[in-house]
């Protein structure tokens, strides 16, 4: 369970999205609503892409129509300059990507992992039949 804000790397294609590159692909169950949890707690989110030049800046535009602005792009931080001469291994807590042994976890079971909260019980909803109304 975090008790304090961490800083957690988020691949774009296959992670966030379905994998579709270069075109970006539909969002993929839950994955926006747990970032935007998540950040809503404090944590910092970098996304941490192949994605560079224009197919970088689409997915970035994209998540920031569906609500999430990233404290960093492909950089431990902000500020940071690319420079070839230094390793492209960027600084975070937490790195979740579909290319994971085990691949990919549900969003709900990610967000289960990095805050320990239960999940939201199901309401339970009961199909009404044909005869339904005779009760």
């Amino acid at each position: 369970m975090i008790r304090e804000t961490i800083t957690i790397a988020v691949d774009f294609d296959g992670t966030i999205v379905e994998d579709a590159y270069p075109d970006i692909g539909r969002p993929i169950i839950f994955a926006f609503d747990t970032l935007k949890k998540l950040q809503s707690q404090g944590h910092r989110l970098i996304l941490w892409t192949y994605r560079k030049g224009r197919t970088l800046d689409e997915a970035v535009a994209f998540c920031k129509e569906n609500g999430i602005v990233f404290y960093a792009v492909n950089n431990s931080f902000p500020e940071e300059e690319f420079d070839i001469t230094h390793s492209r291994k960027i600084h975070a807590d937490v790195f979740i990507d579909d290319r994971n042994i085990g691949g990919l976890k549900g969003w709900g079971e990610i967000y289960q992992q990095l805050t320990g909260e239960a999940a939201p019980a199901k309401s339970k909803t009961q199909k009404k039949g044909f005869f339904s109304f005779l009760k």
